[in-house]
């Protein structure tokens, strides 16, 4: 019989961006999530479990530098970096972080509620269409939108063979996907995207682009006039329970003029989260981290993520669709008898276990699948999750 454990957070009836909402624990919190030990399936790529986890495709790919990302083969250990530094910034409307290819959305705050943020993937402007950074807002949003590409994009496609009509119609080829928010930088705008694979890559013309799950969560939460602050962050360090955790990503060459190992802005990053620099031990430390640029959240002088390797659950990836399913199907099997509130993670995160063992742990999340038509890994989880 297994014992099964598992978050069991409001069920049905929270929305769909509570899988990807965090509560912070006050206002100067600045760590979210908690990483993971994914067992891939035969059939998937590092993009199939980016998306179920909410993940672009650097943010997967960097973090497992040594898997091929289309062909990882059954059973290969892939680390799901779904632990977050938030960037160095008010706490206010939506943040984006260019370095990382994320975005950051802060809710106005209900009553005497904890400050939340809801955070997604994104991609954005390619070298030579540079996404511009600064501060605006949010002027309009459009359901369904027509796309009227600008001159400069006309002339591209010309050259390539491929012109475009004047207007590009709603629908499946449009490629601002199902929802946009125009910005007041003209010409700029958060949209959806006919082509999810470009998300957590530098592929678009400025604008910044959403898996259309995402897109259309933060489309019906969002309001007009939210501020919207657009930053270049690819170093950042934030104190968490009395330790210094550090996140560094692959600096941009159009955006930053300096060389990727320079130390300068991590030194910066450090001095804001604590007020001191560094010891002659911990130095080395962070030189690595800088030098990796693997966009991994890593605690000062913890060369690896805190995964508990011997205690085993089953994970269905973080959106609405696998909770409501996985709650389904532990219901059909007669084991939700439990929940496990998972620290640091999610708000409709659903985790399953412990198991005894791996075995057992694969025979559940058989089950599961069988039940659900829907990819469920065995999992790993750091120790600040138990």
């Amino acid at each position: 019989m297994f014992r099964i454990v598992f978050l069991f957070a409001s069920l049905l009836i929270t929305t769909s961006a509570d899988a990807t909402t965090f509560d912070l624990p006050d206002e100067n919190s600045r760590v979210v999530g908690h990483n993971l030990i994914v067992y891939s399936h035969e059939e998937d790529t590092l993009l199939d479990i980016a998306r179920r986890f909410d993940l672009g495709y650097s943010e997967i790919v960097n973090a497992n530098p040594d898997i091929d990302p289309w062909l990882p083969g059954a059973g290969k250990r892939v680390l799901v970096p779904n632990q977050f530094i938030l960037p160095d910034a008010p706490h206010k409307g939506i943040v984006v972080n260019l370095a990382e290819m994320r975005l950051y959305y802060f809710p106005a705050k209900k009553n005497n509620q904890r400050q939340q943020v809801i955070t997604h993937p994104i991609g954005v402007g390619r070298e030579g269409w540079t996404t511009p950074l600064g501060k605006t807002r949010i002027i309009q949003k459009k359901k369904d939108p027509t796309w009227t590409p600008p001159a400069s994009i006309h002339a591209e496609h010309i050259e390539k063979g491929d012109p475009l009509p004047k207007v590009v119609p709603a629908g499946p080829d449009n490629p601002l996907g199902a929802y946009a928010m125009r910005l007041a930088m003209p010409g700029y705008l958060l949209h959806g995207t006919n082509r999810p694979y470009g998300v957590g890559l530098r592929v678009s013309h400025g604008c910044i682009r959403l898996f259309p799950e995402d897109i259309e969560h933060l489309f019906s939460i969002v309001p007009v006039n939210t501020p919207v602050e657009i930053l270049y962050q690819p170093y950042k360090a934030a104190l968490y329970k009395d330790a210094l955790y550090l996140e560094a990503h692959e600096t941009q060459s159009d955006i930053d003029v300096r060389h990727g190992n320079n130390m300068t802005p991590m030194v910066k990053a450090i001095l804001n989260a604590q007020d001191s620099v560094l010891s002659d031990d911990d130095w080395p430390f962070a030189e690595h981290v800088v030098r990796q640029h693997q966009g991994v959240v890593k605690m000062v002088n913890q060369q690896h993520t805190n995964i508990v390797e011997d205690v085993w659950f089953i994970h269905g990836g973080v959106n609405q669709d696998a909770k409501n399913k996985m709650t389904q199907a532990l219901t059909t099997l007669n084991s939700g008898d439990y929940f496990w509130p998972i620290q640091g993670g999610a708000l409709g995160e659903v985790l399953v276990g412990p198991f005894e063992n791996e075995q057992q742990a694969e025979q559940m999340a058989r089950e599961v699948n069988r039940l659900t038509n829907m990819p469920v890994w065995t999992v790993n989880v750091s120790s600040d999750v138990l």
